[in-house]
């Protein structure tokens, strides 16, 4: 008889998202007349930039040639591609990489959890809370923890609670850890992170022999020019950290699907008899073997997000996704709520009114208001008693969201 994976019966309820979905559409269905706007689930609403739907409607149309088809592309991207990045995203932040460091994939949420492929089970992994899910619940999955406690927590895994007395940036672990997950622009809390904290980081990293594992997705949002968009503008994270990308946000892939993760050659991990190795040469072998690499028109137009045209149009959707954000954030502090984020990063993170729990406070959203948004407590423990709002969204449904929230909290 075949055996499942046990390991998937640790999880305590299903995916966050999922659940928000079951219970939004079990509103609706019970009142179909309600007009929702969802603010919760990050998925943008704005359509592609004109030069990268030119993009990928010029390759669709290579397909169907035989001088311009393209078959089987190299597993880890296209050179064209992943120099295009390096050129106009990498270098004018004074980071240089090699062609042979990036990888192209069909997006970083992937990338996050296929990265434990290439690190053995015993490693300590220390994770932010509250924190995206995906970086949790992967590592449930493959078997690296025990069962979770009443709060939620897994045995196995180091968590470094982020909140309001710390700034929502978690302090450097007390034990050793072998694995340090860090997302900046920080999703859910929207907060960043300046280089020197990032210097903290990079230097126990590279001390204790740690990789970091620096989930950048929303860094095309950061507006104050002194915060870093990549950790290799620290020193020495070259030699310690592993980045993924993606272009999900930033230029609204997330229908079409396009990411990437940079794994410098300097990154070493130590096999079982001790040696050291690089985790490019296994992450590269990992690729091939199991992934046949993100489509060709898919790259096509993601390379037309780094055009002139293409980034000045990918920018201008960028800009109209953070006055978004701006309206929320100002908005909601209008009538007594404390935010944070939204101003670097897409999200804003706000502290739930008169002691609400998260999920009641998502309830009271849905049914007072029929606007929907995402319970702290879904990121983790510590996201218990705030709510995240998200600002991918049409511009009148935004404002029109902001003033019911308002208008429901005097």
């Amino acid at each position: 008889m075949a055996k499942i994976n046990d390991n998937y019966l640790k999880l305590k309820a299903g995916y966050l998202f999922p659940e928000i979905g079951r219970r939004v559409r079990a509103f609706a269905e019970a009142n179909p007349a309600a007009k929702v706007i969802r603010l919760g689930i990050g998925d943008v609403t704005r359509p592609l930039a004109p030069a990268v739907l030119k993009a990928f409607h010029a390759a669709v149309d290579d397909l169907g040639t035989v001088e311009n088809f393209a078959g089987y592309g190299p597993e880890q991207g296209y050179d064209w591609l992943i120099n295009a990045i390096i050129e106009k995203s990498y270098q004018p932040l004074g980071v240089s990489l090699k062609t042979e460091e990036m990888f192209i994939s069909d997006g970083s949420k992937c990338d996050c959890a296929n990265i434990l492929d290439i690190f053995a089970m015993d490693n300590i992994v220390a994770i932010g809370d509250p924190v995206y899910p995906v970086y949790n619940d992967t590592n449930v999955m493959i078997g690296r923890t025990g069962d979770a406690d009443a709060k939620g927590y897994y045995k196995g895994v180091v968590y470094m609670p982020c909140n309001e007395a710390n700034g929502f940036i978690p302090a450097l672990p007390t034990e050793k850890v072998d694995i340090i997950y860090l997302c900046f622009p920080n999703n859910p809390t929207g907060v960043v992170a300046s280089k020197a904290e990032l210097k903290k980081w990079v230097d126990y990293a590279n001390a204790n022999d740690a990789v970091i594992f620096f989930d950048a997705a929303y860094e095309a949002f950061i507006t104050d020019p002194s915060i870093p968009h990549s950790i290799y503008e620290i020193e020495g994270a070259k030699r310690c950290a592993i980045e993924f990308r993606s272009f999900s946000k930033t230029a609204g892939f997330t229908g079409v699907r396009c990411g990437l993760v940079v794994v410098p050659e300097e990154v070493m991990g130590t096999t079982a008899s001790g040696e050291k190795y690089s985790f490019n040469k296994l992450w590269l072998r990992r690729t091939t073997t199991k992934f046949n690499g993100a489509s060709y028109p898919v790259q096509k137009a993601a390379a037309a997000v780094y055009s002139d045209e293409g980034w000045k149009q990918t920018k201008e959707i960028i800009d109209y996704y953070m006055e978004n954000a701006r309206i929320i954030r100002e908005g909601l502090k209008e009538v007594g709520v404390t935010c944070f984020g939204g101003v670097n990063a897409p999200y804003i993170w706000l502290k739930t009114p008169a002691g609400l729990t998260s999920w009641d406070f998502f309830d009271k959203l849905l049914t007072e208001c029929n606007v929907v948004g995402t319970p702290g407590s879904g990121f983790g423990p510590s996201g218990e008693g705030y709510f995240r709002l998200s600002a991918f969204g049409n511009r009148d449904n935004v404002i029109e969201a902001v003033e019911r929230i308002k208008k429901n909290l005097k």
